[in-house]
């Protein structure tokens, strides 16, 4: 008995040290392939005006990869009626500046408040917006599929994250979304399920049938059940994201992306009721500078950064152009 506890916590100290020391190594990852997610609906919160922001992104910073937040509240504004002006002329945009795009669809896509779901349809009951949704998930895969500037599909956000306002989570309906995504393209783009980078294993964003295995990464952000601010510094290392995505690879063949890279403020209040000073406990330019080489430091070969709008209304609105110049150097 005494030999079993030993070898046991053994086992378990060799699990831990295999996640979580160490660094991966050098020279894996001397070239990220860098992005920058964009959402419309947060650049008209931030009072920006949505189509300056993008060209911004595209033209300014030279981005030339975008995951696109495509918000169903947005497109569809009463049942059966889409209206694609928006988007289809950010299609056009990355498509004339040799840019890639990802396109989040579905109920849940990333932006507060997390799952977007129609004026119209908000009172409806779980089945009849399940049918909603396969609708219009149908009409803008049919009418993306073969753009040029289409690279991948994100089909929902975090879907099995409770987090936001959102009406349910249901995994085989996921599921579902994912084969209907795949018959209408006929499987040309991978499609990539999202998961928490601090609060999962990844293993459950692996297993729903889609090809690329994304996630998320903060470092400093407002908790709102302690009512403080807390780093993710101490516990979360570049390696155990290099293990993960190891793992993810090896049992199921997929690989891992990062998704979300924090280049924004996680205030206690939203950015518009935050002063400078509040807004930089969670994102100095210090702080954007050690994600950045955070990123760089897990060995993971692609990201995609989370504050497009936020740097460009820090410029454009608040004098603080240090952080679109920051992120220039990437691009």
């Amino acid at each position: 008995m005494k030999y079993a506890i030993l070898g046991l916590i053994v086992l378990l100290l060799a699990i831990f040290v295999w996640f979580f020391i160490g660094t991966p190594k050098k020279g894996l990852n001397k070239e990220v392939n860098w992005g920058v997610n964009f959402s419309q609906k947060q650049a008209i919160f931030l009072e920006l005006e949505p189509r300056e922001a993008y060209l911004a992104l595209l033209e300014d910073l030279k981005v030339k990869n975008i995951k696109i937040s495509v918000h169903w509240d947005l497109v569809e504004t009463n049942p059966n009626e889409y209206d694609f002006t928006d988007l289809d002329w950010q299609m056009a945009e990355a498509q004339k500046n040799n840019a890639k795009i990802i396109l989040a669809i579905g109920m849940k896509t990333p932006r507060w408040p997390e799952c977007h779901v129609p004026q119209w349809a908000m009172n409806s009951s779980k089945t009849e917006q399940q049918q909603d949704i396969v609708r219009y998930l149908t009409a803008i895969t049919s009418r993306y599929k073969d753009s040029v500037a289409l690279s991948a599909w994100q089909v929902e956000n975090e879907p099995f994250l409770a987090f936001g306002y959102c009406p349910w989570i249901d995994e085989n309906f996921l599921k579902q979304e994912v084969a209907l995504v795949k018959q209408i393209d006929n499987g040309k783009h991978p499609i990539i399920i999202t998961d928490s980078g601090e609060m999962s294993t990844w293993t459950k964003a692996a297993n729903v049938g889609g090809d690329i295995v994304g996630f998320t990464t903060y470092r400093a952000v407002w908790q709102e059940t302690l009512k403080t601010y807390i780093s993710y510094s101490p516990w979360y290392t570049p390696m155990l994201y290099f293990r993960r995505a190891q793992v993810i690879q090896a049992l199921y063949g997929k690989k891992a992306i990062g998704v979300e890279l924090q280049a924004e403020p996680w205030c206690k209040a939203s950015v518009m009721n935050a002063s400078i000073e509040e807004q930089q406990k969670t994102m100095s330019l210090e702080q954007l500078q050690k994600n950045i080489q955070f990123a760089r430091d897990t060995g993971i070969d692609t990201y995609y950064l989370w504050g497009g709008e936020w740097w460009y209304w820090m410029k454009q609105k608040q004098n603080h152009p240090e952080y679109w110049e920051e992120i220039r150097k990437l691009f």
